[in-house]
């Protein structure tokens, strides 16, 4: 009888330490798979944060190299509509027995058409026969390469 119930529950339990093991076997290879997703999103993850943050370096470097050249073209125009009006006339001073003459020479710095400056002047005694509009050319208060940057020499920018 004992023989009858080992025939009956031997195989019942070579079933059920099968079926555990295969449990077991399935488990860890389940295990396996999912831990090599995990890497692989892991690699992905790490590449994916790698590139945004070489894209987002890129952009800030793009976007503050556009802020600088729209810096400098707003500071270029303004350099350029500033102009300088100038004015000039002769002056005889005359004392006793002496004939004095002397060039005035005025001038003024504008924004467009708003004035900057009051009128600056400058008296320059003259010789005679001087050459008065040779003189005005040379004479300025105002340095004309200064003034216009249009005309300034352009220096190359740096890579």
């Amino acid at each position: 009888m004992m023989e009858a119930l080992l025939w009956v529950f031997l195989p019942g339990f070579v079933a059920l330490a099968s079926g555990l093991l295969a449990w077991f076997v399935m488990q860890s290879r389940m295990e396996v798979k999912l831990a090599e997703q995990r890497a692989d999103l892991a690699e992905a993850r790490g590449a994916l944060d790698a590139e945004r943050s070489a894209v987002q370096s890129s952009m800030h470097m793009a976007v503050r190299a556009a802020e600088e050249t729209a810096r400098r073209q707003a500071f270029d125009t303004f350099l350029s509509e500033l102009t300088v009006e100038q004015r000039h006339y002769t002056r005889e001073n005359r004392l006793l027995m002496q004939n004095r003459k002397t060039l005035i020479l005025q001038e003024r710095m504008y924004f467009r058409n708003i004035p900057l400056s009051d009128w600056i002047e400058h008296e320059i005694m003259l010789d005679d026969g001087a050459d008065i509009d040779r003189m005005v050319q040379d004479m300025t208060i105002f340095d004309k390469s200064v003034v216009n940057i249009a005309e300034m020499p352009r220096r190359k920018a740096l890579a």
